[in-house]
């Protein structure tokens, strides 16, 4: 074990402040994950601008714990009510319902928990252990090889992620504009301003995420009239989902579902690996490998447990995974990702691999929150669950989604005390609504709006270490390889889309 880490661990459990917080967190994130239509990454944007006032590693900690547990916390109402609390969730719900309307929801609840804890655990343990070594090779890399991986992620966001290609390459295209507002890093020159003083040092970028997740959300939810599960659902779960004498889950159910566990994390972990896939494509891929391999008495579309295990166990270790390129490339693997690193940048901590020599002990103080989080949501959930889910349901969603809005409000306005703020936020929120409205690709965009300015800083750079400008690129093996597995996704992507027939809707 290794000597970073047994020091992070000491400064966690020797702070009863970061404790206290991690608790708070992980419940907090199991509840926000149970609402439909909330996640982590609402709840982490709200909080955004409040971690300006905290210590950095408190404010990490709850941000951290937030997403983690938020991630299992969506399974809960899918698995009562046919309602996932979270998209990731979505696949948990196919098995986890049918289980419950068998007659068994403490034992689907409990299968979510255990796969949710040991793929979490397993892919923290993955970033603790790897992600250091693995950033001594990434400081290694130039302004070249840098070029290369930043329009990998962008083609890897923009065209694998989302049903369009073109709407892909549009968001991110429109993301990177919006990351050049400001000064010129090399001319000083002011770009895209418009006479306002707040843009010179480029958008608020707070207000941003808070308007492109949270108030676009609430937008889009209003408009659909859509607010997740109604008291019509829940009472008929009540009536055909009462627990059996045998509901129930316990060590023999674990090991009999156990190589479902490893397979999905194994597949959660890799997936969760490459910026911008997420949870729910490695919930979905892992669902349908354990269908695939199902076997005769199994009880697939009637509630089979293999089902949960196999989606939740995915879905969790992407938690760990997704900070892995953020923290050696700089790179966010999701949307949660991106905005820690944002919290990282309000309190002037480094993204990259520079973290684990400049904040060694804060980092892996936060590693060993996220152990000391799986901990707490796996006993939470265990026991109440089915609690969680029947009291979030009791609120009417209209009063969730109108005090979300006022908190974002607010949110948007503390960070500078500044109205600018708001209006940044409102018009960003029109743009997040708009972009569900019209099935355009937010993660490409918030991705290139965040990385818009690495890259440009890149590609100057590698401009001034050749006199034949970017042509450097291609005569360097590692960025040259980049380049050529990027070209191979993109044939790839195209191919598929040419042989795939279009889906014709009924009138």
């Amino acid at each position: 074990m290794s000597l970073p880490f047994l020091e992070g661990l000491s400064a966690f459990l020797s702070s009863p402040s970061a404790v206290i917080v991690a608790i708070i967190g992980s419940v907090a994130g199991i509840l926000v994950g149970a609402v439909p239509g909330l996640s982590g990454t609402t709840a982490v944007a709200l909080l955004l601008p409040f971690s300006f006032y905290l210590d950095p590693l408190i404010a990490l900690i709850l941000m951290y714990t937030i997403s983690k547990s938020s991630d299992f916390g969506g399974s809960i109402p899918g698995i009562l009510f046919n309602t996932p609390g979270t998209p990731s969730a979505a696949a948990t719900m196919i098995e986890g319902h049918a289980l419950a309307r068998k007659g068994y929801p403490v034992k689907a609840l409990r299968a979510a928990t255990a796969a949710s804890a040991t793929g979490d655990f397993f892919s923290e343990c993955l970033l603790i252990f790897g992600a250091a070594y693995l950033a001594v090779y990434a400081v290694k890399i130039g302004p070249p090889e840098l070029v290369t991986i930043y329009i990998m992620a962008f083609v890897v966001i923009s065209s694998i992620i989302g049903t369009s290609m073109l709407k892909g390459i549009i968001s991110t295209l429109f993301g990177i504009t919006l990351a050049l507002v400001g000064f010129d890093p090399i001319s000083g020159n002011l770009r895209m301003t418009f006479d306002q003083l707040p843009l010179m040092d480029g958008l608020p970028l707070v207000p941003a995420l808070i308007g492109i997740f949270v108030v676009g959300e609430v937008f889009h939810r209003f408009d659909v009239k859509d607010f997740g599960a109604t008291s019509h659902k829940d009472e008929s779960t009540r009536k055909e989902g009462v627990s059996k004498p045998d509901d129930g889950f316990g060590l023999w159910d674990y090991i009999r579902v156990l190589p479902t566990i490893i397979r999905s994390m194994f597949i959660g972990a890799s997936v969760g690996m490459f910026p911008g896939i997420g949870a729910s494509v490695a919930s979905f891929l892992s669902f349908g490998e354990a269908r695939r391999q199902a076997k005769p008495d199994d009880e697939w579309g009637n509630g089979e447990v293999k089902g949960v295990a196999a989606s939740e166990a995915a879905n969790n270790a992407t938690s760990g995974a997704n900070l892995i390129p953020l923290l050696t490339l700089g790179i966010p693997g999701s949307t949660q990702a991106a905005l820690l690193a944002g919290a990282m940048l309000i309190h002037g901590i480094t993204v990259g691999p520079q973290v684990f020599t400049e904040d060694s002990l804060l980092i892996y103080a936060l590693f060993s929150a996220g152990l000391f989080c799986i901990v707490t949501y796996f006993i939470v959930g265990f026991w109440f669950s089915p609690m969680i889910g029947r009291i979030i349901l009791a609120v009417p969603a209209r009063i969730t989604y109108s005090l979300i809005l006022m908190i974002s409000v607010s949110s948007a306005y503390v960070l500078h005390s500044s109205l600018f703020d708001v209006w940044i936020m409102v018009v960003f929120g029109i743009i997040g609504y708009l972009f569900r409205r019209y099935d355009y690709n937010i993660p490409a965009f918030m991705i290139a709006l965040l990385l818009g300015g690495g890259m440009e800083r890149a590609v100057r750079q590698t401009m001034l270490l050749d006199n034949d400008g970017l042509w450097i690129i291609v005569q360097r093996p590692i960025s040259l390889t980049i380049l050529i597995l990027t070209a191979i996704m993109v044939v790839m992507r195209v191919r598929k889309a040419l042989i795939t027939p279009p889906v014709i809707e009924d009138e």
